[in-house]
């Protein structure tokens, strides 16, 4: 496993703080299915993803789960918890294995306290994170599903690139709709040239394509990332 510098939030960092916090960070390999948090648990690590998606999911009593929000490169996974204290309110898995950069939220917090611009970075992404909830919230309520799959696909793409691991059944709960949805969209995409699927991978082939086909909400978050986050 190599150092990656590939995570936008600490190559935002003025250099004194992020050499101060790299020589507490620890690098380590993150595997697709690993669990790094779970309802009512208290977090006490703060993830800085180099690549590799985390997904924040949300489990009803049914068994019934989908997901809210993703975490890649562009972002941290449970910065905000280490000012509060606070516990996490859904589950936190690896979707895509990748590498992290990761910090006890201790230490996280007296970085940040000592470096205001540091903690205005993170608390800047957890607003992001809320706005992406809230936009999730709505297409799920409105959008229909091929949409909602260009939606996320594109997602992904933007995260963990064009080849993509992943069954339609998997897809089909983080979209909370049923498998046969989310078959019939795959199948009219992959007709079209868009995307190749096979045993369980996804290839994305017509990025352009797949994106005129997507919801609004593929560019509403993008544009909240962008005016929340001060990016071109």
């Amino acid at each position: 496993m190599q150092q990656r510098n590939n995570n936008f939030l600490l190559n935002r960092l003025e250099p004194d703080v992020l050499n101060w916090i790299t020589s507490q960070l620890l690098l380590v390999d993150l595997p697709r299915g690993q669990v790094l948090a779970e309802p009512d648990q208290q977090i006490d690590k703060v993830y800085f993803p180099h690549s590799g998606v985390i997904s924040c999911v949300v489990e009803l009593r049914s068994g019934d789960a989908i997901e809210t929000g993703m975490i890649g490169k562009d972002g941290a996974f449970g910065a905000g918890h280490a000012f509060d204290g606070r516990v996490s309110m859904n589950r936190a898995v690896m979707q895509a294995s990748g590498v992290a950069s990761v910090i006890s939220s201790d230490r996280l917090e007296g970085v940040a306290n000592e470096f205001p611009a540091l903690k205005k970075l993170l608390l800047d992404y957890e607003h992001f994170l809320l706005t992406q909830v809230q936009q999730t919230a709505a297409c799920n309520a409105v959008h229909d599903v091929q949409a909602r799959t260009c939606k996320w696909l594109l997602r992904m793409h933007e995260l963990a690139g064009p080849e993509l691991l992943l069954t339609q059944e998997f897809l089909a709960q983080m979209m909370g709709v049923q498998r046969t949805s989310v078959t019939g969209a795959a199948s009219e995409l992959q007709e079209a040239g868009l995307i190749t699927y096979a045993r369980g991978h996804i290839r994305i082939n017509e990025i352009g394509r797949v994106r005129q086909r997507a919801c609004e909400c593929d560019e509403d978050i993008r544009s909240h990332y962008r005016r929340i986050m001060k990016t071109n």
